[in-house]
C-alpha cells in the first residue's frame, strides 16, 4: 500500500534562506533545460506538411535531448558555476526528469493520449517544491528531519509513521504559510482488501452544485461554497495588493496576505473532501460515483462553482482512502 504523509516545517532564518536559494537555483536551470528543448523543437521541426518531389533539401537533425543527456551536463554545471554545488547531486537530477515530463505531455501526451499546454517558464517565486528521491528512514528521528546540504530542521509531527513503512521519497515545499515535508510511503505487506469486505454493502452517488452529493439510498450533504463565503475577504486582499506599488516591501507583504487567504479555503475544502470521504467509508465497503467530464464542464459558466466544489479532489481523496482501508477501489458509473 501506498500512501503519504505531510509534516510542516519549523526552519531557522538561515535553513529557510538556503531552501529559498535552492528553490531559485532550481528554477534557473529548469527554464535553461527547457529552453534547450525548445531550441531543438524549433530548429527540427518542418514549417510544412508536403514538399516537392524533384527538389527536397532535408536539414541536419540535432540529437534530441533527453533526461539522461541533460542530467551529464550537471558535473560541468557544477564546475562553471561552483554554487550549485550546494544543492544534493539527486536533487539536481530531479530538475531533467520535471522538464522531461512536461515537455513529452506537451508533444505526446499522457497514457489517456491527452496533450497538455506548451510548457511555461518558471518565473520568480514559482518553483515550489523540490525532491530527495531516496529518503532514509534514519534521517527522520522523533521531531527532527535531516535534509542533505541544508542541515537538522525541527519537524512538527501531528501523526507518527505507521509500522512498517518504508519512506520512499521526500519533497520539500514552500507554501504561502511556511515550508512542508511531504514523505512518500509504502507497505507491501498490507492486504488490498480487507478480510471482511462485503461487495453488496454498495451505494452510488450523484455529485453536484447544490447538495454536494445525493446517494442512493436517500441520503445527501449540502455544498459548502468555501470559495463564495470568503469571497469577501478575498476581494479585500486583492485590492490590497493592487493598490500597493510593484516591488515595494508592502506589496510582498499584501501579496503574502492574499496567499494565506486562498490557502486557507483550500485547506478548508480539503478537509470537508476528508471528512466527507471518511464519512462514506465507514458506511460502505464499496461507492460508485457518477462518471462527469469535470474538465469540459469547468469551461462552461458553471466554472466558479464546479472549482469551489472541488469534485475531483474529493473522488481523488475518496480513491485514495478506500484503498487505505483496504477496500475495493471506487467503480464510476455513467449517468
Amino acid at each position: 500500500m501506498k500512501t503519504s504523509y505531510q509534516y510542516r516545517l519549523k526552519p531557522t532564518k538561515e535553513q529557510a534562506e538556503k531552501i529559498d536559494n535552492t528553490l531559485d537555483m532550481l528554477r534557473c536551470q529548469y527554464n535553461y533545460q527547457l529552453a534547450q528543448r525548445f531550441d531543438w523543437y524549433e530548429q527540427n521541426r518542418c514549417p510544412i506538411d508536403r514538399c516537392s518531389l524533384v527538389v527536397c533539401h532535408m536539414p541536419d537533425l540535432k540529437d534530441k535531448p533527453n533526461r539522461f543527456s541533460q542530467q551529464a551536463t550537471l558535473t560541468q554545471l557544477k564546475k562553471d558555476r561552483p554554487w550549485y554545488k550546494s544543492i544534493h547531486s539527486q536533487v539536481l537530477q530531479e530538475v531533467p526528469k520535471k522538464v522531461e515530463l512536461a515537455f513529452d505531455r506537451w508533444l505526446k501526451g499522457d497514457n489517456a493520449g491527452k496533450r497538455s499546454g506548451k510548457p511555461r517558464f518558471k518565473g520568480v517565486c514559482q518553483y515550489k517544491t523540490f525532491t530527495y528521491p531516496q529518503f532514509k528512514k534514519e534521517h527522520f528521528q522523533n521531531d527532527k528531519i535531516t535534509l542533505s546540504k541544508i542541515g537538522v530542521i525541527k519537524v512538527i509531527v501531528h501523526r507518527p509513521i505507521p509500522d512498517g513503512f518504508d519512506i520512499k521519497t521526500l519533497s520539500i515545499t514552500k507554501k504561502a504559510d511556511g515550508y512542508y515535508a511531504t514523505l512518500s510511503l509504502d507497505d507491501k505487506t498490507v492486504p488490498t482488501i480487507k478480510p471482511d469486505f462485503k461487495p453488496d454493502n454498495i451505494v452510488g452517488i450523484d455529485i453536484g452544485l447544490i447538495d454536494f452529493y445525493v446517494a442512493s439510498d436517500g441520503s445527501r450533504v449540502a455544498a459548502p461554497k468555501h470559495l463564495r463565503k470568503a469571497e469577501r475577504r478575498l476581494k479585500s486582499a486583492q485590492r490590497k495588493v493592487s493598490r500597493r506599488k510593484k516591488g515595494s516591501n508592502r506589496r510582498r507583504k499584501a501579496i503574502q496576505k492574499l496567499g494565506k487567504q486562498h490557502k486557507k479555503v483550500a485547506d478548508t475544502r480539503k478537509d470537508f473532501h476528508f471528512k466527507t470521504a471518511n464519512h462514506l467509508l465507514k458506511k460502505y465497503d464499496v461507492i460508485a460515483v457518477e462518471k462527469l467530464n469535470i474538465k469540459g464542464l469547468a469551461k462552461t459558466r458553471l466554472a466558479k462553482s464546479i472549482n469551489d466544489a472541488g469534485w475531483g479532489q474529493f473522488i481523488s481523496i475518496l480513491t485514495v482512502k478506500a484503498e487505505n482501508a483496504y477496500l475495493r477501489a471506487i467503480r464510476s458509473v455513467e449517468t
